[in-house]
């Protein structure tokens, strides 16, 4: 679904890349476009048309580029792009659970708006959000006259543990193969214990819900993940975490609310929103991949948008949708290979290296997954 703005454009360089690795690794994809956000209701009259829903529902996997932008702004809430395409699917296919990672790639480590000697320490995390509960899908509503207002948190045992079986899940396969950490600085500091590790976040000092989310989180641990390292942190420290010393982290487990902020603040701390992918994932089928940016109206169809981040997400729907690890490792090395080769388009230009269009990036991409090593 290329959606709005620059979905189109960056979208048609993650299916050129994909058409490589099929040929390169000797699969076949069969992809089927669909419209989405403004760009359905243009064309449609609803942001997330039946067919487009059903296709979904039926697919192994959905890329999707972005949706919304000022020019949808006149419909009524409930209609807007954002609400009735992005929200609908999430409640729609189930998926309860948002990956976002956030690195710094060795060649854009200027990027970041950290000290250098932090982003050296290193910058690999995955942040697991829960994506269909709490404050945004709880009961909500206005009294005194519109003078007061409610947002109820809900959260149940089952919900919290399905979320937080994909987080210990995650970290055991982000563990380095073989469990060896020596000679290796940055994973020391992710793995100061030898294993993989859990961060949850909460804030279980003063709500209930975080104090059922702390209880539901360690006796999931304690019964089926105590190989993982777990420790638990309140919101706030972590936030100030993720800016004082963000190479401890590894993944990050947290609430909806909570994992919504959180993964806009690590974004931000790797400086270069267009290389950041993410995953939503559910209880069946292979999920949603899409870019952590929006449909940035003002530059689209000039050629200059940042393909990378819908690349990794269509990277990140091999592994996890399809389990083509080597695949999806092809990906990411050949996005580190181009990088170190110095190409860079427009957001990323002032890292130095020679500045190229959307569809150059692309190519250039497509071409280093095709050279086998």
């Amino acid at each position: 679904m290329p959606g709005d703005g620059i979905g189109p454009e960056i979208v048609a360089e993650a299916v050129k890349v994909l058409r490589v690795v099929a040929r390169r690794f000797g699969h076949r994809f069969e992809m089927k476009e669909y419209p989405v956000g403004g760009a359905a209701y243009d064309c449609c009259g609803d942001c997330l048309p039946d067919e487009t829903l059903a296709a979904c529902k039926s697919a192994d996997a959905i890329l999707l580029g972005a949706v919304g932008g000022s020019k949808w702004d006149r419909l009524p809430v409930p209609q807007r792009p954002e609400r009735r395409a992005l929200l609908m699917l999430r409640s729609e296919l189930g998926l309860f659970a948002n990956l976002r990672p956030a690195k710094v790639w060795d060649a854009l480590t200027g990027a970041s708006p950290l000290k250098v000697e932090i982003v050296s320490a290193g910058i690999d995390m995955l942040i697991v959000r829960e994506l269909t509960g709490g404050a945004y899908f709880g009961e909500k509503g206005r009294g005194d006259g519109g003078r007061s207002a409610y947002d109820v948190t809900p959260y149940s045992v089952h919900e919290i543990e399905r979320v937080a079986r994909v987080a210990f899940e995650a970290a055991r396969r982000r563990f380095p193969q073989g469990g060896g950490c020596d000679g290796d600085e940055a994973a020391r500091r992710r793995f100061p214990q030898g294993r993989p590790k859990v961060t949850s976040v909460d804030k279980a000092n003063v709500l209930e819900t975080s104090r059922l989310w702390r209880e539901t989180v360690t006796a999931l641990h304690d019964a089926e993940y105590a190989d993982v390292e777990l420790e638990h942190l309140y919101v706030d420290n972590a936030a100030m975490q993720l800016v004082r010393a963000p190479s401890r982290f590894d993944v990050i487990l947290t609430e909806n609310m909570f994992g919504d902020i959180l993964s806009d603040e690590a974004s931000q701390i790797t400086g270069s929103i267009g290389m950041l992918p993410s995953a939503s994932v559910g209880v069946s089928g292979g999920g949603l991949y899409e870019p952590i940016h929006g449909s940035a109206p003002d530059i689209a169809g000039k050629g200059i948008a940042n393909p990378l981040a819908t690349i990794l997400s269509a990277a990140a729907m091999l592994r996890h949708a399809f389990g083509l690890g080597a695949e999806a490792d092809a990906i990411e090395h050949a996005v580190a290979s181009v990088l170190a080769r110095g190409l860079r388009t427009a957001d990323i230009a002032d890292q130095g290296g020679v500045s190229v269009s959307t569809s150059a990036m692309g190519d250039a991409v497509a071409e280093a997954v095709g050279v086998v090593i």
